[in-house]
């Protein structure tokens, strides 16, 4: 969790200053601050890695080429390839560093840096509770918020929704990656199908796209109160509250009938999320996916399926044995009697560069169709 409990203290001006710290996930607390308005990345990077975080009162946009310049210069180095475990280690170290870049932010969530925008708005986004009194943040988060709250007004025009947009604030799994939707959007209903279950609906796009292929009526649950939030408020901008009901549950409906169909895309990479925001993307020893199997086929009507979304992406990088899943439908009762498959074209799919690119070229994602057996 992101905190702002820690203190800082330094000394600036010949006076003695403290402040509390919005520390990101993972973040040590530095031996020391300077404040600086100036300093080339080499410099930069030998106090960071001296633990020495740095105070900018320059420029704004100065201050945004030095962090893209001592990134830049971080990553070039030592990079891992398709190695997973190593590829996690060298993010979280990196994170860690990229943190020591400090802007202050004043009590009415301002900053005094020259050319620096207003950010309140976005800092209230994702969540943060704003204290009445100037506080430390990372440049790095901050720039994190400040895209995450530009895509959150702009919206993602989803094609299954005939271009429709859905608003997912910072903290929710966002429907850029569109092959879940895509499949979704194509495989045939179980018939019949009046009613479906959207388990660990994010943004609740997976229920409007339902919605949209007839389904009459569709419980959607999350345990992320962001994400409920912003599952009510798209299916409300959408018109579809009438056939779309959001549940907070851990997993499946509490007090619910039994569903004709139940949807679920889970995070696909066997990992501990290192922040919350981590949470849609990584399943500790695939812990949930296998919890939701094995609960699925007790709330199937008699011919009822389960569509289970999966990237094969954990099988490339070694982190799933290729017959696992079929092993887990069979010991939680369940049989394929279809499966759907698509190609990535997400951006990083292109980027040779990235650590992972060895993997993702051979990523495929399915949709599984299953009954009880």
């Amino acid at each position: 969790m992101q905190s702002m409990n820690t203190w800082l203290t330094w000394t600036e001006n010949g006076q003695t200053r403290q402040a509390r710290w919005h520390q990101g996930n993972g973040a040590a607390i530095p031996k020391k601050i300077v404040s600086v308005d100036a300093v080339g990345a080499d410099k930069a990077l030998t106090l960071m890695h001296a633990q020495t975080a740095l105070l900018w009162r320059g420029d704004y946009h100065q201050a945004k080429q030095l962090l893209a310049a001592i990134k830049k210069r971080v990553r070039g180095k030592n990079r891992v390839q398709n190695d997973f475990h190593r590829y996690r280690m060298q993010q979280a170290q990196q994170s860690r560093l990229f943190q020591l870049l400090l802007l202050e932010v004043n009590g009415e969530a301002k900053l005094s840096n020259p050319r620096a925008p207003s950010i309140a708005d976005a800092l209230r986004d994702a969540g943060l509770n704003l204290p009445n009194e100037p506080f430390l943040l990372p440049l790095h988060l901050l720039l994190g918020y400040i895209g995450a709250y530009e895509w959150h007004k702009q919206g993602i025009a989803v094609a299954a929704l005939d271009q429709q947009t859905i608003h997912v604030p910072f903290g929710v799994f966002s429907p850029i990656r569109g092959e879940y939707i895509d499949l979704t959007a194509q495989a045939v209903l179980p018939n019949p199908c009046r009613t479906a279950w959207d388990i660990g609906t994010g943004s609740g796009v997976l229920a409007a796209v339902l919605v949209r292929r007839g389904v009459q009526k569709i419980i959607a649950t999350d345990i992320n109160p962001r994400a409920l939030a912003a599952a009510n408020a798209n299916i409300e901008r959408l018109g579809l509250t009438g056939q779309v009901a959001v549940q907070a549950a851990d997993l499946f409906p509490v007090a619910a009938a039994k569903a004709d169909l139940i949807v679920c895309n889970p995070p696909w990479l066997p990992a501990k999320p290192a922040a919350d925001i981590e949470t849609a993307l990584y399943d500790p020893q695939h812990a949930m996916l296998q919890a939701f199997l094995n609960g699925a086929s007790g709330h199937l009507t008699e011919s009822g399926q389960v569509w289970l979304i999966m990237s094969d992406l954990a099988e490339h990088l070694g982190l799933r044995s290729p017959d696992a899943l079929q092993q887990w439908f069979q010991a939680a009762g369940l049989q394929v009697i279809a499966r759907s498959s698509i190609r990535p074209s997400h951006p990083k799919t292109q980027q040779t560069d990235n650590p992972l690119h060895a993997a993702r070229m051979q990523e495929t994602t399915t949709l599984w169709q299953l009954t009880r057996i």
